[in-house]
């Protein structure tokens, strides 16, 4: 590992200059790859089919480019990361591992790494030594009462401390918490929804929540659906800026030109620790914000996924507070309502349905959807709802 002290307190750790050099080596490829597709494809001969056949390779050109220089700027990236850290105080750090040997479990190289916002997790290498396993989450509430700090395992953490060497990361607890709920209704006559749903914790406390409605309904839909958020997911924890994931997955469904493959995508991402959340949406119902006694509407005119190679995305912003909800749905929901006012009927059945946890809540939407369409499920129905509280 190459070291370097910055100053009396903070030092630096990079990649090994070997396997840097080998990132942007690989990089380079992928540049060099990106740019033997910017070549135009001129048809030789000027039949219509033709033509069309070759604007719909063009096409596919520019995506396999554009994909090619995204793959090529993250591991650039990653060859250019650099971790900043300070080691703990050698008091501190004794008092945490006597503390913790006496628990059977021991801690080696603990030390600070400084946040841009202030914040300082803690990384620290731990194991057991009566061969047994304890829960990550136990492991740092005990570290949380040694330290007089409230403390989380990061995402990345390992769920378990085992009897071998690990590496895990300790985050100061965000200044929100958040709970999910979702509920679902399969259309009639159908045995499996065309909707999906998937949350996703990442880094430095932020949280995903995401809903897709497949095209159609019944089995094919729910593939098409459960393949987006499975891209999504994927994308999000190797560490994607989610914009550039979304781009990326509409350019995969765009050029596979399937006329019945256009899922929606709606997307919830929240930074806990700066208590804000960005919707972003493809296609779909609109999103609700329950806020004291009002709710507001996030609409998009945005097309689903693969209608366009080079989609309209706009992240709308809320600066959160305590008792906040977002409520995400699929156009079933919207249709069961009814009328030319559904965007007002929800309103008034979230309103009507006053403070309760996420779970309930979405229960609770979904029973007033179905009574409102008179006990019919026209359509494949998906209620999401996400809540967050202060700290």
């Amino acid at each position: 590992m190459k070291k370097q002290k910055e100053n009396m307190e903070l030092y630096s750790i990079q990649i090994s200059e070997m396997c840097r050099q080998k990132l942007l080596r690989y990089a380079d490829s992928f540049y060099a790859l990106a740019k033997s597709y910017e070549k135009e494809m001129l048809p030789k001969v000027q039949d219509r089919q033709t033509r069309l056949l070759e604007e719909r390779l063009g096409e596919s050109r520019r995506i396999i480019r554009s994909n090619m220089r995204e793959m090529a700027k993250v591991m650039t990236e990653v060859a250019s990361e650099v971790l900043v850290y300070r080691p703990m105080e050698q008091k501190q750090a004794k008092l945490l591992v006597s503390n913790m040997e006496e628990e059977g479990i021991v801690v080696e190289s603990p030390c600070y790494l400084p946040r841009e916002d202030g914040r300082n997790d803690i990384a620290l290498t731990m194991y057991t030594t009566r061969d047994r396993t304890v829960p990550v989450d136990e492991v740092a509430d005990m570290i949380s009462v040694i330290l007089d700090k409230r403390l989380l395992p990061s995402a990345i953490s390992p769920y378990l401390v085992e009897s071998s060497p690990r590496g895990f990361v300790l985050e100061e607890e965000a200044g929100f918490h958040v709970m999910t709920g979702f509920s679902r209704a399969v259309k009639e006559g159908e045995t499996s929804s065309g909707d999906n749903y998937s949350v996703v914790e990442t880094e430095n406390g932020k949280l995903l929540a995401m809903l897709s409605d497949g095209t159609g309904s019944g089995e094919t839909a729910g593939k098409d659906s459960a393949r987006v958020l499975d891209l999504m997911e994927k994308m999000a924890e190797s560490g994607y800026d989610i914009s550039t994931a979304i781009h990326m997955v509409n350019r995969c469904l765009f050029a596979l030109d399937e006329d019945n493959n256009h899922p929606t995508l709606d997307v919830c991402q929240a930074d806990l620790y700066k208590g804000i959340a960005e919707i972003r949406k493809l296609g779909g119902a609109p999103t609700f914000l329950k806020r004291d006694n009002r709710v507001e509407v996030f609409a998009s005119e945005s097309l689903p996924l693969g209608s366009f190679e080079q989609p309209k995305l706009e992240a709308q912003s809320i600066m959160l507070q305590d008792g906040d909800y977002i409520i995400m749905v699929t156009d079933g929901v919207l249709e069961a309502f009814g009328g030319s006012l559904e965007e007002r009927g929800i309103q008034n059945a979230i309103l009507a349905a006053g403070e309760l946890n996420p779970k309930h809540l979405a229960e609770h939407l979904m029973g007033m959807a179905i009574c409102s369409s008179r006990g019919r499920v026209a359509d494949d129905m998906t209620i999401g709802v996400v809540g967050f509280w202060n700290t």
